[in-house]
């Protein structure tokens, strides 16, 4: 597992605050893990990294995410993943920690937090961790066809997915990147009545042979507003596992696919380029329990 020598002694430690391009960056130290760091957008908990420790997933989110990592190929074996969405690389450190020698490329648009990240947060040097600072959708559309064994979503701007990276034209360009055998994961935000969740798994079902959707079952329930992993890829899903992990995660979530995948949509309709909005802002007060 690789590890920094750099950052910041945290005997020595403070709140670290930068206007970047998209907002608000803060880090915040954490005073139970002496370089662990969560990022904030605006006052949102974005990630958690410790710089000792990459393979640590604090938010429920991530652990996800990492599991999806954990069965996107054999144990051990190196990945080539594409990352939407960058914020304090908390994912691509994850993969290159317990997958060595993964190739991995990030797509995140405000390269003034990028600089951020890497002067407080340093990536290990033999890690292969590309960053581009671009427009997500963009550098998607730009991917070699076929080649990634895994594309994570995690576009947000500010607190809200955007629209042009939540329709069926963006999820065919995941399709068209991914590996026969590849996973396509796409980290998505809803509330009560649950409606850009619903169309999202309306729009990935008419794509993609396999899908899952993945939440807290208070979320699916609609009654708190929260983070969902929509899973999808051409082969079957290792659902069993899937479910297992997420199963035993400190806050447990729910594994929807198949018949009760379909009976979620509602009869939702698949976002395109034409129809697509915004994911739903949060509910004011929501993030004092977001980073959990």
């Amino acid at each position: 597992m690789g590890r920094s020598s750099r950052g910041p002694d945290h005997r020595t430690r403070e709140r670290i605050a930068r206007r970047t391009a998209t907002g608000l960056a803060e880090l915040v130290p954490d005073r139970d893990r002496p370089r662990g760091w969560t990022l904030l957008l605006d006052g949102a908990p974005q990630s958690y990294v410790d710089l000792d420790d990459p393979a640590h997933l604090s938010f429920e989110y991530q652990r996800r995410l990492g599991h999806v990592a954990d069965l996107a190929a054999p144990p051990g074996r190196p990945l080539t993943a594409l990352h939407l969405g960058g914020g304090a690389l908390t994912l691509p450190r994850y993969v290159a920690a317990t997958r060595p020698r993964s190739r991995q490329q990030v797509a995140e648009i405000d390269t003034d937090l990028t600089e951020l990240v890497r002067a407080e947060l340093p990536l290990d040097r033999g890690w292969q961790v590309r960053v581009r600072g671009g427009d997500a959708r963009a550098v998607l559309e730009r991917a070699p066809e076929g080649a990634a064994d895994l594309v994570v979503a995690d576009v947000f701007s500010g607190a809200r997915v955007p629209a042009h990276c939540a329709t069926a034209e963006f999820a065919a360009l995941a399709l068209r990147a991914l590996a026969p055998g590849g996973l396509y994961a796409a980290n998505i935000a809803d509330g009560a009545p649950l409606a850009f969740a619903r169309s999202q798994v309306a729009t990935l079902l008419g794509l993609f042979p396999e899908v899952c959707l993945i939440g807290d079952p208070a979320v699916l329930r609609g009654r708190r507003f929260g983070n969902l992993l929509l899973i999808a890829g051409r082969l079957p899903l290792p659902l069993a596992e899937l479910t297992r992990r997420t199963g035993a995660d400190p806050f447990p979530g729910r594994v929807d696919h198949g018949r009760a995948l379909a009976d979620f949509t509602g009869g939702a309709a698949p976002a395109t380029d034409a129809t697509a909005a915004p994911s739903p802002a949060p509910p004011p007060g929501v993030f004092r329990d977001a980073a959990r």
